[in-house]
């Protein structure tokens, strides 16, 4: 199979450093490999998305000079995903859920190493054949969310950058919801049907999405998929040392190209946090590509100072 990763964003704001870091990276390193570039818009999120974010978002990624080959929008998608969550509830893998997160939250304990809350399995039926049997005459009325069944067993894999890693779902999440109960597709069962479907070899992304990788190669066993290979970065962090996000205005990348910035100097910054050279000084994308390699990316978070 040719060798194709993907970005895929999720269009709820303008793009931050943090997102031009895992973006940079992750077309590095499939440029430096020969392969394709996906960009897939992720605005699963009805409430949240915008397309104006997306446009902004590929609006960046031209001005950065991180072209995609091929290109894609979530919210087209929904019927390929009920095919596949349909081939799940046929297995009898899948039960409605009518927990509201209040419920969650109000009687189960966080994890305790991370303040994760792992789900109970307080809907999960006795019986998975007849678990779907009016599921829709709940007594309040409540429509239910999808849940996939796991299994009590780790689930283990070598990550690129961070190495082997092993995880059991049971404790660290518990049955995980793949529909919620408004009809929105949740993220891990959207993100596995897509990156099999469009032949991505390569995820990179942040380590905070680390434990996600064991809940979609679950999925992507399940379904007869090839998993691909998994490969997690440092964070950028703030100098509180918390993840970059909208919240830090003055790395919102439409700040950055108000005070005159250029696309060459924001890579070049990018590329000196990510350890692809030793100054930072201004860099074109396709310039850094014979630069990159992962022995030089850092395994700690990086600070950066505003």
């Amino acid at each position: 199979m040719p060798m194709k990763g993907r970005f895929a964003p999720s269009p709820t704001g303008r793009m931050h450093l943090g997102n031009v870091y895992s973006a940079l990276l992750s077309w590095l390193s499939v440029r430096s490999q020969g392969g394709a570039w996906v960009l897939r818009i992720e605005d699963l999120d009805p409430q949240r998305s915008r397309r104006s974010f997306a446009e902004q978002i590929e609006d960046d990624l031209k001005w950065l000079g991180l072209e995609w080959d091929e290109y894609f929008v979530q919210s087209e998608r929904g019927a390929i995903y009920t095919h596949y969550l349909n081939i799940l509830k046929g297995k009898y893998l899948t039960y409605p859920c009518y927990c509201t997160r209040a419920d969650i939250m109000a009687t189960q304990a966080p994890h305790e190493s991370d303040g994760r809350i792992v789900y109970a399995g307080t809907c999960r039926p006795a019986n998975l054949e007849h678990a779907w049997l009016n599921a829709d005459s709940h007594p309040l009325g409540r429509k239910p969310a999808t849940r996939l069944i796991v299994p009590d067993k780790e689930i283990s894999f070598v990550d690129a950058h961070y190495g082997p890693q092993s995880v059991n779902l049971a404790r660290h999440c518990g049955d995980f919801v793949l529909r919620r109960a408004d009809g929105a597709w949740a993220y891990q069962l959207a993100v596995v049907v897509d990156d099999a479907l469009m032949g991505i070899t390569e995820v990179v992304r942040g380590r905070d999405l680390l434990l996600s990788a064991p809940q979609q190669i679950y999925l992507y066993r399940l379904l007869g998929f090839e998993v691909p290979t998994f490969c997690h970065l440092p964070l950028l962090c703030n100098e509180a040392g918390q993840r970059l996000c909208k919240r830090d205005k003055s790395l919102d990348l439409g700040e950055i190209r108000k005070s005159a910035h250029s696309s060459n100097s924001v890579l070049g910054q990018l590329a000196f946090y990510a350890g692809l050279i030793d100054r930072p000084e201004p860099v074109s994308a396709l310039d850094l590509v014979p630069e990159f390699s992962w022995t030089k990316v850092p395994i700690e978070d990086i600070y950066v100072s505003k």
